[in-house]
C-alpha cells in the first residue's frame, strides 16, 4: 500500500527520483536504508493495478533481501521451479531452477502491483515516502545539478534544486528526453495479447509451468500466477482487441497442450501492446541518470525488464551514497553506464532472439526449430546454462571470463557469503585458532565463512570488490576507496 503522508515537496534535496515504479521505489529504499536525503515523485495517485511484470528472477530478490522486502515477496507469490518450451503436448526443453546456487532458486510468480506494494510498504517504515500526484514538468542546469519545476497536486508548480536527478519515469521518459539522450532501437509491427484469467479447477493441470509454446499458429506463453490465475500472452493479428475469455480459450486450445484444453471461466484483466526493443544512448548525462524501462525497453519474453531495473537500483544506490558522503570521488558515478549498458544491451538482444524465434509462423521453419531446440535440450549443461541466463545470476562486470577463480566484478553468490544489508561484506576464512566473531566497524561488515580460501571484500550490490585483501577489518576500511570500480584493482 503506498504512503499516504502529504508532507510539503522540499526545495532542495540531493537526489531527486522520477516515477516510483519497482526501479524508482528500489531505488528510494536504498537510499533511505542508506540515509541519503531525496525526493521520489510519481504522478499517479497509487500503485497501479494490474499484473504488468509477473517474474521476479533470483537476481533481483537477491538485491531486494538487501533493502528487506524479498522475504515477504515470496510469501506473496507462488515459487516457480521450472520452465519450458513446447510444441502442443511434445516438451521440447524443461529447464529447472532448483540447482541454482542462490538462496532464491526460484523465479518467483507475482504481479508488479505486489511488489510495488511491497516495495512501497518497506520505504514507509524506512522512513521514506512517495510524493504522489506531483509531475515533473521539465528541468535546467544548475551547477553542480539541476533545478526541477515539479507540478504539485494542486496545479502549483515548485522548483526543486537536486545534486542529482534520477528518471525512472519509464519508456516515455520526460527526464530522458529533457536531457536529450537518444533511445535507439525499434517497435516490433508484431501486436501481442496479454490476459490474466482463472481457469476451471482441474483443467491447468498442464500449465502448472512457465510454459513458452512454439507453433505455427503462433506464439504462446503461460504461467501460473498468485491467487489461482493464469497469464497468457500471445502474438496476435494487427488490429486485435484485448482477448475475451473465449478468444483466450481459443488461443491455449490451437497452440497449447491441445489435449483437455483449459477452460477460462474470468478474464481478470487484458490488453494488447506492442513489444519496443530500445536501449538509452547513454545512462547519464552530468547529473542526470537513467534506470528501468526509461534507460531500456524490450520484449517481455523470459521475464527479464523489472529485475533489470532492479538491478540498475542497486547498483546506483550505493555509489550516490558514497560520493554525497565524500567517501568517493564523482568519477565513481561514472561506473553506472560502463557496467549497466552493457548488460542493458545484452538483455535487449537476448529477449529480441527469443520473440524472433518464438513468433516464426512458416510451417517448416516452425518444425527445423522446434527438432533444434529438442535436440539442443539434450545436450550436457545447456538447460542449466539457460536458468542462470533467465536467473540473471550470470550478470557479472568483470573483464575476465568466468573460469572458476575470483574475478573483480563478478557476483558472489549470497549462499556462499551471507549478504550483510547495504553494508560492503568483508568475508573472511575461519581461522584455526583465535577468535571468529563477526562484526561491523564503520560501513564495513565483517564475517567469518566456512570453507572459503582467501579474503573477499563485496560491494554492497553483492559483487566482488577485491580478493585476497587483508584480513584485519582495520586495515581494509583504511583502504576501502581503493577498491571501488573504476580504481585500481587488486
Amino acid at each position: 500500500m503506498a504512503s499516504t503522508r502529504t508532507t510539503a515537496l522540499p526545495m532542495q534535496t540531493d537526489v531527486l527520483i522520477v516515477g516510483a515504479g519497482p526501479a524508482g521505489l528500489t531505488l528510494a529504499a536504498g537510499l533511505t536504508q542508506l540515509g541519503v536525503d531525496h525526493v521520489l515523485i510519481e504522478r499517479a495517485d497509487s500503485v497501479q493495478p494490474g499484473a504488468k511484470a509477473a517474474f521476479v528472477q533470483p537476481r533481483a530478490l537477491e538485491y531486494l533481501d538487501r533493502v528487506g522486502v524479498a522475504d515477504r515477496l515470496v510469501a506473496a507469490g507462488i515459487r516457480g521451479h521450472h520452465f519450458s518450451v513446447h510444441d502442443g503436448a511434445r516438451t521440447l526443453l524443461r529447464g529447472s531452477y532448483d540447482n541454482l546456487d542462490t538462496p532464491f532458486p526460484m523465479m518467483l510468480l507475482v504481479s508488479q502491483q505486489t511488489t510495488e506494494e511491497h516495495l512501497n510498504r518497506r520505504l514507509t517504515e524506512l522512513g521514506g515516502m512517495v510524493h504522489r500526484r506531483h509531475k515533473l514538468i521539465t528541468f535546467s542546469p544548475d551547477f553542480p545539478g539541476v533545478t526541477a519545476a515539479v507540478a504539485a497536486p494542486d496545479g502549483s508548480v515548485r522548483a526543486v534544486y537536486a545534486r542529482y536527478l534520477i528518471g525512472a519515469d519509464g519508456v516515455y521518459s520526460r527526464v530522458r528526453s529533457t536531457a536529450g539522450i537518444a533511445f535507439p532501437g525499434k517497435a516490433r509491427e508484431q501486436l501481442f495479447a496479454l490476459a490474466d484469467v482463472r481457469l476451471e479447477p482441474g483443467s491447468a493441470s498442464v500449465l502448472e509451468d512457465t510454459t513458452f509454446f512454439f507453433s505455427s499458429e503462433g506464439m504462446l506463453l503461460t504461467s501460473p500466477l498468485a491467487d489461482g490465475q493464469h497469464r497468457v500472452v500471445a502474438s496476435v493479428p494487427p488490429g486485435s482487441k484485448a482477448p475475451t475469455a473465449e478468444e483466450t480459450e481459443t488461443l491455449l486450445a490451437t497452440r497449447g497442450p491441445r489435449q483437455g484444453g483449459p477452460k477460462v471461466v474470468e478474464v481478470i484483466t487484458a490488453s494488447t501492446y506492442h513489444v519496443q526493443e530500445r536501449v538509452a544512448e547513454r545512462l547519464s548525462d552530468g547529473p542526470v541518470f537513467l534506470l528501468g524501462d526509461a534507460a531500456h525497453t524490450h520484449s517481455p519474453a523470459g521475464g527479464q525488464g523489472m529485475n533489470t531495473g532492479i538491478q540498475d537500483a542497486g547498483n546506483l544506490a550505493w555509489k550516490l551514497h558514497a560520493v554525497l558522503t565524500g567517501f568517493a570521488p564523482e568519477g565513481l558515478l561514472d561506473t553506472y553506464h560502463g557496467e549497466r549498458h552493457p548488460v542493458a544491451s545484452g538483455l535487449v538482444a537476448f529477449t529480441s532472439q527469443i520473440t524472433s524465434l518464438a513468433t516464426m509462423r512458416d510451417p517448416e521453419l516452425c518444425r527445423r526449430r522446434n527438432d533444434i531446440i529438442a535436440a539442443a535440450a539434450k545436450a550436457p549443461g545447456i538447460t542449466d546454462w539457460l536458468a542462470r541466463r533467465l536467473s540473471q545470476l550470470d550478470i557479472s562486470y568483470a573483464t575476465e571470463p568466468a573460469d572458476g577463480t575470483y574475478h573483480v566484478g563478478q557476483r558472489v553468490s549470497p549462499a556462499l557469503v551471507p549478504a550483510a544489508g547495504l553494508d560492503w561484506n568483508l568475508a573472511l576464512p575461519n581461522p584455526s585458532t583465535g577468535p571468529t566473531e563477526s562484526g561491523r566497524t564503520g560501513p564495513l561488515n565483517f564475517q567469518f565463512v566456512d570453507g572459503l580460501e582467501t579474503p573477499l571484500l563485496i560491494r554492497p550490490d553483492g559483487y566482488l570488490a577485491a580478493h585476497g585483501v587483508p584480513t584485519d577489518p582495520h586495515a581494509v576500511l583504511a583502504n576501502l576507496a581503493s577498491y571501488l570500480p573504476g580504481g585500481p584493482t587488486r
